[in-house]
């Protein structure tokens, strides 16, 4: 029961972060103003994180890899945590282990991604219907529009009704079945073959 209660505070605290960190390199990627409430909440919230690491990480092609590296990090530390207070037995071999860590990192991080991408999605949709004029309503849109472009281009508007976030949470549940799927691939570096 302890352990349950430690994993669920753990697992809370890294998967916030890990959101604040993915928001602030999408923020970043499109170019979305921080001068906002809630831009500012994500740069106050990340800046001891991602400050340190911009001296050691460029940028790479305009994306800020120092926001996505101590993302990474912190779900790498949280698939450790996770195993270990699950009490699995990693026999896997420093390297297997360490190696598998970082793949389950990644598919983590992958996943995090997806589900800000639904939320910024929905939020957009129900801000558009509800509050077009909404000050977050700017960022939210900004923040959506460069996934929904592909989907709005193969599915035009029906009587002013915009379709297209249905279809791109449809695509992004998809992914998120084969991420699913992905993670039992990382279980023989983890625990030996």
């Amino acid at each position: 029961m302890i352990s349950g209660i430690l994993l669920l505070i753990v697992n809370f605290a890294f998967s916030f972060i890990t959101m604040l960190l993915l928001a602030r390199f999408f923020m970043q990627w499109q170019r979305v103003s921080f001068r906002n409430q809630l831009g500012q909440f994500v740069l106050t919230t990340t800046d001891w994180a991602v400050k340190p690491m911009r001296r050691v990480i460029p940028g790479l092609f305009g994306l800020d890899l120092a926001s996505l590296v101590p993302a990474w990090a912190f779900q790498m530390v949280l698939a450790f945590v996770e195993l270990s207070l699950r009490g699995a037995s990693l026999d896997g071999g420093v390297f297997g282990v360490l190696l598998g860590l970082a793949g389950l990192g990644l598919i983590e991080l992958l996943r995090m991604a997806l589900y800000l991408v639904m939320a910024v999605v929905l939020i957009s949709a129900v801000l558009s219907w509800v509050s077009p004029h909404a000050p977050a309503a700017p960022v939210f849109h900004g923040l959506a529009a460069p996934f929904l472009r592909p989907f709005r281009r193969l599915l035009p508007t029906i009587a002013n009704v915009d379709l297209s976030p249905l279809l791109l949470l449809l695509v992004l549940q998809v992914l998120l079945i084969v991420l699913g799927e992905m993670r039992g691939a990382f279980a023989p570096l983890l625990f030996g073959a």
